[in-house]
């Protein structure tokens, strides 16, 4: 595993590169490093704004070359967002470092988690978290499909289902109590018996009345959370939960 030694020369070597790229005018870490510096398995991301009327591309093309053979990353993937292209790398000791770039006009926080090292950056508003509606409106959704998939006997989807149903009834819960509702990083925060009540919609085999079991407990604790919005759907719910 990469050392927090690893992750310091990683970031410097792509600061230095910064440095000497005159299309960059800005530069800033993002995610847990830029607030309380992380901690020992933090990942290392950076963003960088690029000169307007430069084109993004061409940066991130040079860029990648000098992280894949320097730093010796490999590819993962690309993550578009609004003006800002990511581009996801794995670096040796399973390190993973997120690069991104914006224009400069547009280079700014989208969250608290930013600390600007260098250059200007604008002011623009923060990405707000999904709407408690629409996240019951999805574990509503993820309901239906993993029953009828596992009428239809597909046991493995109907998994899939499940645990999305749980994630979601778990990010209405995050949701209300003002915690990240995105890729479970407000879970366990969530008070102990908030959690407690939600560890039997684990599914634990492909069995179906274990995941008709699963299913009933997942269900039952998004309509815990749902409030008002449970009331509205859970009359036509209940055949959902007959064998």
């Amino acid at each position: 595993m990469f050392s927090v030694d690893d992750r310091e020369r990683a970031q410097a070597r792509v600061l230095a590169l910064a440095d000497e790229d005159e299309r960059i005018v800005a530069g800033a870490v993002v995610g847990s490093l830029a607030v309380d510096e992380g901690d020992r398995w933090s990942d290392l991301d950076l963003t960088f704004a690029v000169a307007d009327g430069v084109p993004v591309a061409g940066v991130l093309a040079d860029w990648s070359r000098v992280v894949e053979d320097e730093l010796l990353g490999v590819h993962l993937f690309d993550l578009p967002a609004g003006p800002s292209i990511y581009r996801v790398f794995l670096l040796p000791g399973s390190l993973q470092f997120d690069l991104s770039f914006t224009p400069a006009a547009e280079f700014g926080a989208t969250s608290a988690k930013f600390r600007l090292l260098f250059g200007e950056a604008v002011d623009r508003p923060f990405r707000e978290p999904p709407p408690v509606e629409e996240l019951f409106g999805y574990g509503v959704h993820h309901a239906l499909r993993a029953r009828f998939s596992i009428e239809r006997g597909r046991l493995w989807l109907a998994e899939y289902w499940i645990s999305a149903l749980r994630d979601y009834a778990l990010n209405v819960a995050c949701r209300r109590r003002g915690l990240p509702a995105w890729y479970g990083r407000g879970f366990d925060d969530l008070p102990a018996d908030v959690l407690a009540s939600f560890e039997a919609a684990i599914v634990r085999s492909l069995d179906r009345d274990e995941l008709l079991r699963a299913l009933r407990s997942a269900l039952a604790g998004l309509l815990s959370v749902g409030g008002e919005l449970a009331d509205a759907v859970e009359p036509s719910l209940a055949s959902l939960l007959a064998e």
